[in-house]
């Protein structure tokens, strides 16, 4: 039986005998982070777009130019010998087709495509953005792990049958995972329930550690820019006293 290809490892390791043990992805910004978390042992990394977009110079929000960000996602891939997924936002206005064909062109394992449009600021139609989805999928071909973003909560929707109703097209549509950005933890038992894929949780300072996030329904725990906050905090106390920080 041949080895699987990283996309199928990648999307059997979503797969978590003990609930208490979701995967934990590392969200990095480039290469100097990404070594690090590969050398801690995580066996694959995430990108964060808000956090690429500000080593960039950009404003999260679908404001970095798509060259700039495939640039900057394959010198993350190539620094480091584990799988990356990536942060795409909403695709950047690229057609479907193009957007698979940089994400292997740059060495990705998978993405995040999320459903606001950002020059409106609003939710896209569900059925508009599962046709997105269905097109980035036929033209990846099984060969990119599509993480769909389910923005509801973050549009201030409160229960969980939006969300649910949108995972549900988009899971129609070919996408292995779903992720309910800012789902409120209580609400994640229902959402594992109702929606058959893999959940992917963000972790928040002050909220559920992983463990309990799994407990609680996700398959996959990511930070989103947190991590980057947290370096740009400690960042900024060496700044403050730079002798002080050694």
């Amino acid at each position: 039986m041949p080895a699987p290809t990283p996309a199928e490892a990648f999307r059997m390791s979503h797969d978590r005998p003990d609930p208490a043990d979701p995967l934990v992805i590392p969200n990095v910004w480039d290469a100097v982070s990404a070594r690090a978390f590969a050398a801690a042992g995580y066996p694959v990394l995430a990108t964060s777009s808000s956090a690429v977009a500000a080593v960039l110079g950009h404003d999260d929000g679908g404001r970095t130019p798509a060259d700039e960000m495939f640039a900057a996602v394959t010198r993350i891939i190539r620094s480091v010998d584990v799988p990356v997924t990536v942060d795409i936002e909403s695709g950047y206005g690229l057609p479907p087709a193009e957007v698979a064909e940089r994400l292997l062109a740059a060495g990705a394992v998978g993405c995040n495509l999320e459903d606001t449009e950002h020059p409106t600021g609003t939710l896209r139609d569900p059925h508009e953005q599962a046709g997105f989805l269905a097109a980035v999928a036929r033209a990846a071909d099984g060969r990119l792990v599509l993480n769909a973003r389910v923005d509801t909560f973050l549009h201030g929707h409160r229960d969980a049958g939006a969300a649910v109703d949108r995972a549900k097209l988009y899971l129609e549509a070919g996408v292995d995972v779903v992720y309910p950005i800012l789902a409120p933890p209580a609400l994640l038992p229902e959402l594992a329930e109702a929606v058959a894929a893999p959940l992917n949780a963000l972790y928040r300072p002050g909220g559920p550690d992983p463990a309990e996030l799994g407990r609680l329904g996700a398959a996959r725990v990511t930070f989103g820019g947190g991590l980057h906050d947290r370096a740009t905090a400690a960042l900024a106390d060496i700044v403050r006293s730079p002798a002080a920080a050694g």
